[in-house]
Parts: structure tokens; C-alpha cells; sequence
């Protein structure tokens, strides 16, 4: 098989993939119910696509690898659990609580994760076309992993994803990726966008109070109506097509 049919095979694969998972929903439960920290449920590395799971407590779960694409776990519980390596595409992950978790060289394209608590996380994924519209990301480490440029420069990945109404406070977004996110109403007080790519993006009556934009991309971005005290717009690039701004931002 040549590489163009190889890699045709794989896009397919990953875009309609069917649900063929390794366990069903009453053996996980069982499987939970059992578990305590010293012996997780060993959920490792195992085939989940497409299951319902809303509602479970995967605390005492050890979930490293497992594909969860199409999976149905909204308003479960992961908190404290290290995701990596996960595969999420596509899933509902609404009202599910993601605080404190670790999510690294995760695909999480077009999924829900409308009301998501994912504060004091630490992410580097693609989320790209996914819904965050309210969720809890205060605290949240998006920034990019400077310690493994070998890889290339490993970042959160945010193009055209929704984030109105979300609380970023606190956030690192250092060098994210969100051009043309939508931005609208969001809590952005203090957080870091150093070198982020805010292309397109609109940030339509968001709060900016104290966050730091310093070398970010703002080409053709909407500032509109943002609350801008003490935001920091040092050696900001694309200026000159930033809309909204007028006179409230103090250019260094």
C-alpha cells in the first residue's frame, strides 16, 4: 500500500470511525465501583468509542490512552486524572468536571464542552471547531510546552472555538492558537497572552482587565466594547487592522 493510500485510509478511519468498544457501560460501572486510588479501574489504553458514560465518577480510574471518540461523558467526574495521549474527538464532555487535570497531545476537534470545569488544568491539545461556551477555565494552563521544541512548538490549539461567556481568569493562553475564536463576554481578567494568535478573533465585551498581550496577533481582531484596565499591549502585531480599540489602548 502506497503513503497516499495509507494516509487516505487513516483520514477516513478517524473521521468515521464505528463503535466496536471493549466494554460496555455496566461492566465500567462495576468496574468503578470496585476501584480505589491504590487500584484503579483499569480503563488503559481501552477502546470506548461511542459509549454513554454520562454521569460516572472516573476518579478511581486510570484512563491514559483510551480512545473516548463519539463517547457520551457529560457531567462525569475526571478531576485529579492524568488524560494523556487520550483520544477525544468528537466527544460530549458537558457539565463534566475536568479541574485539575492533566490533557497532553490530545485531539479534542468539534467536541461539547459547553459548562466544562476544566480550572487549574493543564491542556495542550487540539480543540479546534469545539464549544467552551461557559465553561470554568480559570487557572488553566494552556500555554505552550517551551521543553519539547524537538516536537515543534507544542501548544493549545483553539482555532474557531467557542468561548463566549467563559472564565478565563488567570489563564495562560502564552502563544495559543485562536484565530477567529469567539471571544464575546468573556472573563480574560489577568490572564496571559503573550505571542498568542488572536487573528480574527472576537472579543466583543469581554473583560481584559490586567491581561497581558505582549507580542500578541491581533490582525483584524474586535476589541469592541472590552474592558481594557490595565491591559498590557506591548509590541503588538497587526495594529493596524485591530477593530475597537480607538483610543482606550495604550500602544508601547
Amino acid at each position: 500500500m502506497n503513503l497516499a493510500i495509507r494516509v487516505i485510509a487513516v483520514l477516513i478511519f478517524t473521521c468515521n470511525f464505528s463503535y466496536s468498544a471493549d466494554l460496555q457501560r455496566a461492566e465500567i460501572e462495576k468496574m468503578l465501583k470496585q476501584a480505589d486510588k491504590a487500584h484503579p479501574a483499569d480503563l488503559r489504553r481501552k477502546d470506548l468509542t461511542g459509549l454513554d458514560l454520562s454521569g460516572l465518577d472516573f476518579r478511581n480510574a486510570d484512563l491514559w490512552g483510551s480512545d473516548l471518540r463519539g463517547a457520551n461523558l457529560s457531567k462525569s467526574n475526571f478531576s485529579g486524572l492524568v488524560l494523556d495521549l487520550t483520544v477525544m474527538v468528537a466527544v460530549n464532555l458537558e457539565g463534566a468536571d475536568l479541574s485539575n487535570v492533566s490533557i497532553f497531545g490530545v485531539s479534542m476537534m468539534r467536541s461539547n464542552l459547553r459548562n466544562v470545569n476544566l480550572s487549574g488544568s493543564r491542556v495542550i491539545a487540539i480543540l479546534d471547531n469545539s464549544d467552551l461556551s461557559n465553561a470554568n477555565l480559570s487557572n488553566i494552563n494552556w500555554g505552550a510546552d517551551m521543553k519539547n521544541q524537538s516536537m515543534g512548538l507544542m501548544r493549545a490549539s483553539l482555532k474557531k472555538v467557542n468561548l463566549s461567556g467563559a472564565n478565563l481568569s488567570n489563564a495562560n493562553l502564552s502563544r495559543a492558537m485562536l484565530r477567529f475564536a469567539d471571544l464575546t463576554n468573556t472573563n480574560l481578567q489577568n490572564a496571559e497572552l503573550f505571542a498568542a494568535n488572536l487573528e480574527g478573533a472576537d472579543l466583543t465585551g469581554a473583560d481584559l482587565t490586567g491581561a497581558d498581550l505582549t507580542s500578541a496577533k491581533l490582525n483584524d481582531a474586535n476589541f469592541s466594547k472590552t474592558v481594557l484596565t490595565g491591559t498590557v499591549f506591548k509590541k503588538i502585531k497587526g495594529k493596524e487592522s485591530v477593530r475597537g480599540l480607538d483610543s482606550r489602548a495604550i500602544f508601547k
